[in-house]
């Protein structure tokens, strides 16, 4: 099993809202590492959902349910996107904050290439950002 992060401005696409919808393709991705990311994604690889400019914070859990094809929004042949579904809510938000301030997350993309919207996570990385927003961890 693999590990990601994405990121969604909550005006555009928040957490609720994929809650309601209980599925999406995650589209709009316009950048070769972010789409080569969305392309190593399989079904059943764990996906952190992250709130970014307003919150700034981890917020959920989602799984990937079918794997990239060519982007629906977009005749351009170079994007793709994932189907997403939410899998659990946080108990806690995991803010930007947080991640920056735990020694076990200072080389995560989040910290260190902020801009982009889909980036791979080690295991232990995902583990920990799961373990600080449920509150079952051992510091």
């Amino acid at each position: 099993m693999n590990y990601f992060l994405v990121k969604s401005e909550p005006f555009k696409y928040s957490w609720k809202q994929f809650l309601k919808d209980k599925q999406t393709f995650w589209d709009g991705v316009r950048n070769y590492q972010a789409r080569n990311t969305l392309q190593a994604m399989k079904t059943d690889d764990l996906v952190l959902f992250y709130h970014s400019n307003e919150g700034k914070e981890v917020v959920g859990v989602a799984k990937v349910v079918k794997e990239a094809y060519q982007d629906p929004t977009t005749t351009d042949e170079r994007w793709v996107v994932v189907d997403l579904a939410p899998v659990e809510t946080l108990k806690t938000p995991v803010t930007l904050e947080t991640i920056k301030a735990d020694p076990l997350l200072q080389d995560i993309a989040l910290v260190r290439q902020g801009r982009l919207s889909v980036m791979p996570l080690k295991q232990a990385e995902f583990d920990r950002i799961l373990a600080l927003g449920t509150g079952n961890f051992v510091d």
